[in-house]
């Protein structure tokens, strides 16, 4: 007669072969991603040139740029310049810039202060400075689309040339969606409203619409439609509309 503690150890014995043979023939887990450093972002420059009937030159240079953006307190700062000439004469120069300091107060609603500046020559800014500060919402945050809105109140400077400085209580609005389409290309998409209180159809407002493309585990190519519109230039010769496309070679860590 066999006994209970023998057949239980060999009942045992079996499983555990049986275990390791089906464990050996499994196919190792990946490694996990590495955690993303404290800061990213990317950076990049695009040039285009053209010579014969017509010689034209552009060029643009890009960042944007998070710390740290795995804490309730993150610092973004984001810029663009932009220049062109055909047969020697400027036909384009524009540099913006903002700065952000974005801190969670849920786990999807912000509040934030930010500067921005812009000069644009053929809009006649010699130069606009905006710093403000609001609310936002995380109205999507997932995994392949995030999708953010926000409003804010501050101030606005503003000279144009042979103008005095104007100054001017500001509020502001934004949007901004960021879609992965493939493991390999992502839509970025965003928009801004700056209005002047005492003149509210005196209102800046900027989008923009573009994708991304991985190259390489750092390079990207990006490849952007930038629309800028001045609801009341200074002059009545100046467009109230600029339309940019800018493609760039972007480094991304």
């Amino acid at each position: 007669m066999i006994r209970a503690s023998s057949l239980t150890a060999v009942l045992t014995l079996n499983w555990a072969l049986c275990a390791s043979s089906v464990l050996a023939q499994q196919p190792p887990a990946p490694p996990a991603e590495p955690p993303p450093g404290i800061w990213t972002g990317t950076a990049g420059a695009g040039v285009s040139l053209t010579s014969g009937n017509t010689d034209t030159v552009n060029y643009n240079v890009a960042f944007d740029v998070t710390r740290d953006p795995k804490t309730r307190n993150v610092q973004k700062a984001r810029g663009l310049f932009l220049r062109g000439e055909q047969e020697d004469v400027l036909t384009a120069n524009q540099l913006a810039l903002a700065f952000r300091n974005q801190f969670a107060l849920t786990s999807r609603a912000y509040l934030y202060g930010q500067i921005a500046y812009l000069r644009d020559t053929f809009k006649l800014i010699d130069y606009l400075v905006a710093p403000t500060a609001g609310v936002g919402m995380k109205v999507v945050d997932t995994e392949p689309t995030k999708f953010s809105v926000d409003g804010g109140i501050g101030a606005v400077w503003e000279k144009n040339p042979g103008l005095d400085v104007d100054a001017s209580l500001a509020l502001t609005a934004g949007e901004k969606l960021e879609h992965q389409l493939t493991t390999t290309t992502s839509l970025r998409h965003g928009a801004t409203a700056l209005w002047k209180a005492d003149d509210f159809a005196d209102g800046l407002y900027t989008a923009s619409i573009g994708v991304g493309v991985k190259v390489s585990e750092y390079l990207q190519l990006n490849i952007d439609l930038l629309d800028t519109y001045k609801n009341r230039p200074p002059t009545a010769e100046t467009e109230k509309n600029d339309v940019a496309f800018v493609t760039a070679l972007a480094v991304k860590f």
